[in-house]
């Protein structure tokens, strides 16, 4: 059951709120349809309810609100727009990662594709598919968690009507097994239709305001007219000519000419009669068809001293007044966001309903799991790979060729000429990519524009891509190795004596510049920002760290291992001995203090930036 008591969004410069005041209730097993015109504050309405947008009021979903729901994605459902992600990636891995962040099997996504009619197409791309198509996966995307309640905004605008219809019986199917669903449109004929033989209401409203809240038989009873459209020529002489023959024949018939002068709308008479009348009196008739027009929304009211009548207008602009409906149409909430029945807010006054502050998505239950099947559901991590690999090998091969260089600088394919080695700056690029890609292609939300910056979900981030950058650094150097064995034979690559110390510095290198890409595209939200902060370590960074000025210290860390072993732990390993050095000596080197002042800088930056963002909601 979906209840929403006293929405009422933000005011902005004065301007009016989108919406004000909104109270209205959807039960278990109903399909309910939110019904206005462009701009009548449909989705504004959808975003107070799940806490995507600032204001007052509450919504309980089976009597509880969405903040105290422990796994929303299991409770709702939600459907803003379009797909959310990578245009690159499948149907069935954007499903995949999406289970991993809703904490529900792999399999799942198989079950939902073949629910919705995608299972031959779960290797296409977002990109390639259609309307309908992007509209079947959006909807398996609300599934996901198996929720109680649909929300979904304009489901069915731009499909064709089979689309429409299988939509229309999916909803009524899931409301048929006792879910809820609610769903914004603003075509009167596919509110009434998409209900069907389930039970469901209409809300209608308009300026943000509730105008009526019905039950679909007597919404499609008030509101929804049969009448025979007419196009013709002479549309005001066979407006005339119906008229009178109608006062003569003493028949209820109205006749709408709308805004086009060559159309007609004949309220209570026929096709046939309307074409009779026609060949009589030698009048061209282009359109003769029977239509169900809309005549506006209801809005109830007591007159004076008389009951209460319902009131709307015709969408050609013409006014009808009835008092058939009146009972079923249902005065809107009273100021304090109540209407008789519904359970009381805790109010933060006695006229207001609570106040409803914009909360951050949660993070993904699995995220770990997610990152993988973000990082690896894409064609480019793979390309990326691929490109550092091919570099290195040609870039050593050459490097090779003069035998001045160095060998870990050739095994790393690390030239002067370059600021950093292809492996680092790839591993940069895939860290950048980790976050970039998720502001721009929001997965986790619907609607929120930007991913949650939780902790797991850093974390999750921190460790995938730095066994990436490790793997990555790790084959570099054995088909870098390979290569000048085959070329060169194998006297040329022998295993230096400081091998544990090369190692420690080149795994440092690759990890720490995919840390400083991904923690850059974090604060600035764009790829761009991850791969300038990469090459700013070499390029700006470094250059400050040689001018440093150095002077002569009095005091040495000389012996900090043996140190370390008596303060953590009497049986420290000898061998840790080394790498505890070898860190040091990586660290102390000018490119290691660099890359170390970046990452703390980037660490405080994001910290300081998700603190704040925290504030503001």
């Amino acid at each position: 059951m979906l209840q929403a008591i006293g929405l009422t969004s933000a005011r902005h410069r004065g301007l009016p709120p989108a919406v004000d005041d909104l109270t209205f209730e959807a039960g278990s097993g109903c399909v309910a349809a939110l019904l206005g015109p462009r701009g009548s504050g449909k989705t504004a309405a959808l975003r107070l309810m799940l806490e995507l947008d600032p204001g007052r009021g509450i919504t309980y979903f089976r009597g509880r609100a969405l903040h105290r729901v422990a796994q929303p994605a299991r409770e709702v459902g939600v459907v803003l727009g379009d797909v959310p992600g990578h245009p690159v990636r499948t149907a069935r891995g954007q499903l995949r990662m999406l289970c991993a962040a809703a904490g529900v099997p792999a399999s799942r996504a198989d079950e939902l594709l073949d629910t919705v009619g995608l299972a031959g197409l779960g290797d296409q791309r977002i990109a390639s598919l259609s309307p309908g198509m992007d509209r079947r996966l959006a909807l398996a995307s609300a599934l996901l968690g198996d929720p109680h309640t649909l929300i979904l905004d304009e489901p069915a605008e731009g499909l064709h009507a089979r689309e429409a219809d299988w939509l229309h019986g999916v909803l009524r199917s899931h409301a048929a097994r006792g879910g809820t669903v609610l769903y914004t449109t603003s075509d009167a004929k596919e509110a009434a239709r998409a209900a069907g033989q389930v039970a469901g209401r209409v809300v209608s409203i308009d300026g943000g305001r509730l105008v009526a809240d019905q039950d679909v038989v007597d919404f499609a009873r008030t509101r929804l007219r049969p009448r025979v459209a007419v196009r013709s020529p002479h549309a005001a002489r066979l407006a005339a000519v119906v008229s009178r023959e109608a006062r003569v024949a003493r028949r209820s018939v109205e006749v709408v000419t709308e805004a086009s002068s060559s159309r007609l709308s004949v309220y209570g008479s026929s096709c046939a009669e309307i074409g009779d009348t026609a060949f009589r009196h030698g009048l061209p008739v282009h359109q003769l068809a029977d239509e169900v027009g809309d005549t506006g929304p209801v809005v109830s009211h007591v007159a004076p001293g008389g009951p209460a009548l319902a009131t709307g207008a015709d969408e050609t602009g013409a006014g009808v007044t009835g008092s058939s409906g009146a009972a079923a149409a249902r005065t809107g909430p009273t100021r304090s966001g109540r209407t008789e029945g519904s359970p009381a807010p805790n109010a933060a006054g006695p006229d207001l309903p609570p106040s409803i502050r914009r909360r951050p998505a949660r993070g993904p239950l699995r995220p770990v799991r997610y990152e993988l099947r973000r990082l690896f559901g894409v064609r480019t991590t793979t390309l990326i790979m691929a490109v550092a690999l091919v570099a290195s090998a040609g870039i050593s091969v050459l490097l090779a060729r003069d035998g001045r260089t160095p060998l870990p600088n050739v095994l790393a394919a690390w030239p002067s000429l370059l600021p950093l080695p292809p492996a680092a700056i790839c591993a940069g690029l895939l860290g950048a990519l980790s976050f970039g890609d998720e502001f721009r292609y929001p997965a986790l939300a619907a609607g929120r524009g930007t991913v949650p910056r939780r902790l797991g979900l850093l974390l999750a981030k921190l460790v995938v891509s730095a066994g990436v950058a490790l793997l990555l650094a790790l084959v570099v150097a054995l088909v870098s190795a390979t290569c000048l064995r085959l070329v060169y034979g194998g006297d040329l690559v022998r295993i230096p004596s400081h091998v544990v110390s090369l190692g420690v510095s080149w795994s440092g290198l690759t990890v720490g510049c995919a840390w400083a890409g991904l923690l850059a595209a974090g604060v600035f939200r764009v790829t761009a920002a991850g791969v300038a902060a990469v090459l700013a370590v070499p390029v700006l960074m470094v250059p400050l760290v040689q001018r440093m000025p150095k002077t002569p210290t009095a005091r040495s860390m000389t012996g900090l291992p043996g140190r370390l072993r008596e303060l953590a732990w009497p049986h420290w390993p000898h061998e840790t001995d080394r790498w505890v050095l070898a860190a040091m000596r990586v660290v102390a080197h000018p490119v290691g203090t660099a890359l170390t002042l970046s990452l703390s800088v980037l660490i405080c930056a994001y910290l300081l930036t998700s603190v704040r963002g925290r504030v503001r909601w």
